[in-house]
This record gives C-alpha cells, structure tokens and sequence, in this order.
C-alpha cells in the first residue's frame, strides 16, 4: 500500500525532467505513488519515467511584451491552474514538487493555493524565471548549485542536483586513459536540445587534425535533427568513426566510456559529467537570459573538474589544438577526471528524497535544517 501520492511538475526539456525522473525512482522505492505534470513537448523523454500517470496540463511561456500575447498567456495558465486543480481534488496528492519551466507554473500555483505542501528543486546556479516566480509560495527550495539566497534563504536546502538510475550505473567506473596509438572516445553534445554550433565548428576541427590523430579518434555527437545529415556526410567524407543522432537514450554509457568531452553547461549536463567523472570542455549557451550555464561551468572548473570556453572564443583551430593536446595527454586527462567525480553529488537523489518526504508529512524546513525527522 503506498504512503501516498506526490505529484512531480516539470517542462518538457532533459535539463527539468531528468532530475525529476531520479527522484521518482527514489521515491517509489520509498512506497509513493508518483505522477507527471507536464507539457507535450516532454514524450521524447518520459519513455522511462516511472510515473503511475503522465498528467498534460495548459501551460503557456511568458515572452515578449504584446499586451494581447501576454493575456493570452495568463489566461492559457489560468486554465491550466483550473486543470491542476481538478487532478489534485480526484488524487489527493501530499506533495507537489516542480523542477522549474513554465509547465509548473499551473499544478504548484494550484496546490499552494489548496493548502496541499509544495517545494521546486533549482538545478541552477541561478534560479529560473518559473521557479523564482514561485518561490515565494512554496514551502521549501532543494538547490543544486543556487548561490544567490538572499531573502530566501531560510526556505533553501542544498541538495546537488538528483541524478538518474541510469547516471549512478555509471558512478564508480574507473577513467582508463586512452594511451598512444589506442582508440579516443570523444563526445560532443549539446544538452536534450542540441547545440548547432557544434554542428559546424566541430566537424571543421576534426579535418584540422593530424592524420594520425584522425585515425584514433571515435567521435559520438548530438546533432540537431535539421544538423545530422550533413554533420554525418562531414565525418564519412574525412574517414572519422563517428557515431551521429538527434539524442542518445544512452547518453550516460557514453559519457562514461568517453576519454574528453565537449558539451554545453545545462545542470544536469554538469551534474552527470561530474558524478561520472570525465574531463570536459564546457562551453555556455551564450544567449541564455540568466546566464544560468555560465555560472554551472564556473562551479565545476573552479574545482579543476573541467575548462570554461566562451563559444565567442571557440573557433575551430583552438578545438583542433584543444584535441591534439588532450590526445596527446593521456595522464592530465585522468587528473582531470578526479578532480571532477570529487565534486559529483550522486547522494543529491537521497537528500532531496529525503527532503520531499518531510514537506509531504507537513515538517517545518528549519526543523529539517536542524536534522529533526518527522
């Protein structure tokens, strides 16, 4: 028999659903009953979710300045609280907890405002424009990298970011440098979006490389769907091994069996790369409004675990040098890989756990600060 139902909220995009989904696994062997509150965009990444039902509620994104747009938004999330309000009065849920997009903005608006106990969970070092909207009305923030507390502070738990089942798989696998002569696991991903400029500049550094480099390397990347035909005809077109898709189902096995990887800065990007442990280029999003990614990458190279390059400064020659180097370096890249898995948090998945089952049995966050279990 489950203690009960808690409701998971979260956008339809990796960096929000693949935290959410650790957690539920955690969850349910804890005896909860878990559901989704999400928006269409999320069915390419709920197919492992183990969600007893994935709820579709009316959501809209907040954008732009066009009086008539905005109150079409509002009204669109207006519904879609009436939506949230509905599931909730059938199920009954003890917690609803959001990992930040705008698809949360309808489920915990409707819980706080039916008494029903609520916390988000912040994979960023800057929270979130949905989550800061939010925050106020919740009872408890989990962060994973949030620095900026101020007047919330007293509601905020650092928990580390929750990694899948698949990720913890991996935590643990040694880093076997790749030596002279032998195979070079290079990976290249953009986050659950892609990243187009990797779509380009990458293939253009690879036909920079010493033949013998070339022949070393085995290169899996992400590609945009509108990218992958031409970034796969680059690689044939060069004799380069390389492994090209729109998203990787597997995507932690690869990071694991990679020797250098090349990626934007999404938290949970960060957060699998460090518990796993592999050396890393990290180059931020550059258009991010919150320049959330910038300040995730500062995290991990401050702890010597990667290197931070703005995309601005990434031309093909200085990835080609990066490369040669990092080939040619097989004993810095393993330093690297330590210094990474020293600051991965694969317990995040208990704490916050942990810190959901307090808020759901109506524990007051200072008494969980101090370690009282209700």
């Amino acid at each position: 028999m489950p203690k009960g139902v808690i409701f998971l909220a979260a956008g339809g995009t990796g960096g929000h659903l693949f935290p959410a989904e650790a957690l539920a696994h955690e969850l349910i062997a804890r005896d909860w009953e878990i559901h989704l509150v999400t928006d269409d965009r999320a069915r390419r990444f709920t197919s492992s979710f183990p969600a007893e039902k994935i709820h579709v509620v009316r959501s809209a994104t907040i954008a732009g300045r066009n009086p008539v747009a905005l109150a079409r938004t509002f009204w669109t999330l207006w519904l879609g609280n009436l939506d949230s309000r509905k599931i909730f009065r059938a199920m009954k849920p003890k917690l609803v907890a959001g990992f930040g997009g705008y698809p949360t903005l309808p489920p915990l608006y409707a819980a706080s405002g039916m008494g029903i106990p609520t916390l988000v969970h912040e994979q960023n070092a800057v929270m979130g424009r949905a989550n800061k909207a939010l925050a106020p009305r919740v009872n408890a923030i989990a962060g994973g990298f949030l620095s900026d507390t101020g007047s919330l502070s007293q509601k905020i738990i650092t928990t580390g970011n929750p990694v899948r089942p698949a990720v913890l798989a991996e935590v643990g696998k040694a880093y076997k440098a790749s030596q002279a002569h032998q195979p070079f696991h290079f990976l290249v991903f953009g986050g659950s979006q892609g990243a187009q400029y990797f779509s380009t500049a990458v293939p253009a550094a690879i036909e920079l490389l010493a033949p013998e480099l070339r022949e070393r390397l085995f290169l899996t990347q992400q590609a945009r769907a509108e990218d992958e035909s031409h970034v796969r005809s680059a690689y044939q077109s060069l004799g380069i091994k390389a492994d090209v898709a729109p998203f990787f189902v597997d995507m932690p096995h690869r990071i694991a069996e990679s020797h250098f990887i090349l990626s934007r800065s999404g938290a949970s990007t960060v957060s699998e790369i460090a518990a796993i442990g592999r050396p890393a280029i990290l180059v931020p999003f550059p258009h991010a409004l919150d320049h959330d990614q910038a300040a995730n990458a500062a995290a991990l190279q401050a702890a010597g675990g990667a290197e931070v390059i703005k995309q601005s400064d990434l031309s093909p020659e200085r990835i080609a040098s990066i490369l040669t180097s990092a080939m040619n370096e097989p004993t810095r890249l393993a330093f690297v890989a330590e210094k990474a898995r020293a600051t991965g948090k694969p317990e995040a998945t208990r704490l916050l756990a942990d810190l959901a089952e307090a808020i759901a049995s109506g524990q007051r966050i200072e008494d969980f600060k101090k370690g009282v279990r209700p």
